[in-house]
């Protein structure tokens, strides 16, 4: 394969909401380039992008798949993404390691739900952007109106390149408004000709054009001198103006598509050759510790990680962009994060599964390798003589979650180290091996989410599984003081056990004042990794319970504030006070002592008004005014209290605190009532007394189950 100078290697991420044109627009480009001979289709799950088995079966992208194409002495590396929310992960990677973004947007529908939550990374990171409006042979095609919705969305920035003659099912010429020809493509799309504009758009396209025009020349003071002394500028000038503005975020040039009828996209790729930016014309890459890589074929080579798949019957593949230096084939690198060296024996260019092997890979390159041992997403590879860590993906926080179980328990250990392969591949995906709830829980981005995770589960690893409910992580405490009193004696032959204690607890507070009711001895604080505290006070005189028997004691209360009274949850916020007791010279030991101190404990807590509490969440929803209704009812439904509202760019955002049992389900409910226009932010906040009603179901359903164990 031909090696490129650095500064024609492009890199683009094509992104767009769920059914926007994204994997046709991929296929078209390979095929204008000859990269592929005949230009496969999403319904006939034959495209180069999608290639996975859950695409196929599912019928829309799940991975973000790495492609390339050579165009007129150019490289352009294109990354497909998904449209789903579910997979944002995907998407977020992909505009990482990207210099320019290709945002679709279907010529019927406009700006949609996905395209807002996938723009919020692209500005977080700043990148050159082409507005490309596709499907314009769509049957309800309306150019001008997703023009104006584009403009209120993306704003002033928007800045028109091209614009349709025609619309609709007969759509097959473009006003090019850089080269100022009109582009009529064949019936079956291709190669267009190149024409004068009619008369007819003339005027139109003179108005247009001058405005193109004054945008390229805002963009730098020099272009701006030469604008007034030539009162216009040439097309040089012109694409000067244009990437300047593209780095800046000042300019979003717009195409016009019908990628499913090959047309446009040829002169779309033209523009990514001549006019967006390369990486080594993109400002430095910046690593965790806040220094500058700045992308140097002279450089020290460093590689960056930013995806990582598992392929049957190939093994663990790694993509890399190449953010510094060059990388040869059988060269050794550093990597810190895995404290490991990683030999690259084979360097590819990947198309879907199709891989080319290549010698070497400059920087501002996209490539991939296999097998490394201890390298995964977001780690960096560096020249041993270099060290940097590049700043890494920022994934999305997951929304949804779930209890999983493999339906032969067989397969358990197998499905851990299954679930851990996927997170691998998907950082977005995390589970959690929870001792207390014990329970493994899926953390995900939604129920789709979720779902193909199952589906990959059964149909790519053969495992049958279940998903129930998550435990919530309740804490018990108490409302009022109590005593007990519990002997424990057990005889059978030989010596038996005999144990006695007298006990008082209470609700333990900060700063609550010290026991006057008996004489203290000795406090123990102790405080708990679960939250709250335990004070645990020796009140012993006169010998009724030897010194040395106090710590089993403790021992006991310990083991039952870890499966409490209540429900079996974590007990909190508890003083202890063992005040009296009996023991016996024979038969008094540790085992007895703390079995009475447990049971003694258990029968003060019953008596002690005891209250579950329940995590508490910090909810703040954000979207359009007319949502407002449907959201508060929502969040009233879902035992949310309103805390507060904000207001601001025709949007409000509604604060409030919101259990975690009814989180999952409130997720659905606002997605929902919104259209996926919510957006829902949610913190920790506190733990706080559950109602009573579901106090009480929650504790006869434990004391079921305690009768159930206790029967077998």
């Amino acid at each position: 394969m031909k090696t490129y100078d650095e500064k024609h290697i492009k890199n683009v991420v094509l992104i767009g909401a769920a059914k926007s044109g994204k994997t046709t627009l991929a296929e078209d480009m390979l095929f204008e380039a000859g990269i592929i001979p005949k230009r496969g289709s999403v319904e006939e799950r034959n495209t180069v992008s999608d290639y996975h088995e859950v695409e196929h079966a599912r019928g829309n992208s799940v991975y973000a798949t790495t492609l390339h194409t050579e165009w007129r002495d150019y490289k352009i590396n294109i990354i497909d993404t998904p449209g789903l929310e579910d997979f944002m992960g995907e998407v977020a990677s992909s505009i990482r390691v990207c210099d320019t973004a290709v945002m679709l947007l279907h010529a019927y529908n406009g700006v949609e739900v996905g395209t807002e939550q996938i723009w919020d990374y692209v500005d977080r990171y700043g990148k050159p952007t082409i507005l490309a409006i596709n499907q314009l042979d769509h049957e309800n095609a309306n150019y001008q109106q997703v023009l104006e919705q584009a403009r209120r969305f993306f704003g002033p920035a928007v800045t028109l390149m091209q614009y349709p003659v025609n619309q609709g099912p007969g759509f097959n010429a473009i006003i090019d408004l850089l080269k100022m020809t009109m582009y009529r493509f064949p019936e079956g799309g291709g190669k267009p000709e190149k024409l004068p504009i009619p008369d007819s758009e003339k005027a139109q396209a003179d108005e247009w054009h001058n405005a193109l025009v004054e945008k390229a020349a805002e963009n730098d003071d020099a272009l701006m001198e030469l604008y007034f002394e030539k009162g216009s500028l040439d097309e040089d000038e012109l694409r000067q103006g244009l990437k300047i503005g593209m780095m800046k975020h000042q300019v979003f040039p717009v195409f016009c598509l019908s990628a499913l009828r090959n047309m446009g996209s040829g002169r779309m790729m033209g523009f990514i050759d001549n006019v967006a930016p390369s990486a080594v014309e993109m400002p430095p890459e910046v690593t965790e510790d806040g220094r500058e890589v700045p992308c140097d074929p002279a450089g020290p080579t460093c590689l960056f990680v930013f995806k990582t798949l598992l392929e049957p019957h190939i093994g663990k593949l790694s993509f890399f962009k190449v953010m510094s230096g060059e990388v040869k084939a059988g060269q050794e690198f550093y990597n810190e994060k895995g404290s490991t060296t990683e030999r690259l024996n084979q360097l590819f260019i990947a198309d879907g599964k199709n891989r080319q092997p290549v010698d070497r890979l400059r920087s501002g390159d996209i490539g991939c390798t296999l097998k490394l041992k201890n390298t995964f997403t977001n780690h960096t590879l560096n020249d041993p003589k270099f060290n940097a860590q590049i700043d890494p993906v920022h994934f999305p926080a997951p929304r949804v979650r779930t209890a999983i179980v493999a339906k032969n328990k067989a397969d358990d250990e197998k499905l851990g180290e299954v679930l851990n392969e996927i997170h691998m591949e998907d950082p977005t995906l995390e589970v959690e091996y929870n001792r207390e709830l014990k329970q493994v829980i899926l953390h995900g981005q939604g129920e789709l989410h979720l779902a193909v995770t199952k589906w990959r589960l059964e149909h790519v690893y053969g495992m049958q599984v279940d998903y129930l409910p998550a435990r919530i992580p309740y804490r018990e405490t108490i409302q009022k003081a109590a005593q007990a009193t519990y002997r424990h004696k057990k005889q059978s032959g030989g010596a038996g056990q005999f144990g006695e204690v007298f006990m008082k607890i209470e609700p333990w507070f900060d700063g609550m004042p010290a026991l006057k009711e008996f004489p203290v001895r000795d406090t123990e604080e102790i405080v708990l990794s679960w939250g709250g505290k335990l004070v645990f006070n020796n009140c012993i005189v006169g010998g009724a319970i030897d010194a040395r028997f106090l710590p089993s004691i403790l021992k006991g209360v310990m083991e039952k504030m870890h499966e409490g009274p209540l429900t079996g949850s974590y007990v909190r916020d508890v003083r202890v006070s063992v005040y009296d007791g009996k023991m016996h010279p024979v038969d008094s030991n540790d085992i007895s002592f703390k079995i009475a101190g447990m049971m003694a404990f258990r029968e003060a807590f019953h008596q002690a008004a005891p209250q579950l509490l329940e995590p508490v969440y910090d909810i703040e929803a954000s979207a359009p005014d007319v949502m407002m209704g449907d959201i508060m009812s929502e969040l009233q439904s879902h035992r949310s209290i309103i805390t507060g509202m904000d207001s601001g760019n025709a949007k409000q955002v509604i604060k409030a605190r919101t259990p975690q049992a009814e989180l999952d389900h409130l997720y659905a409910a606002l997605r929902n009532v919104t259209q996926g226009k919510a957006k829902v932010k949610v913190s920790f906040a506190e733990y706080a007394p559950v109602p009573a009603d579901v106090q009480k179901k929650l504790s006869e359903d434990y004391r079921k189950v305690e009768q159930q164990n206790g029967q077998h």
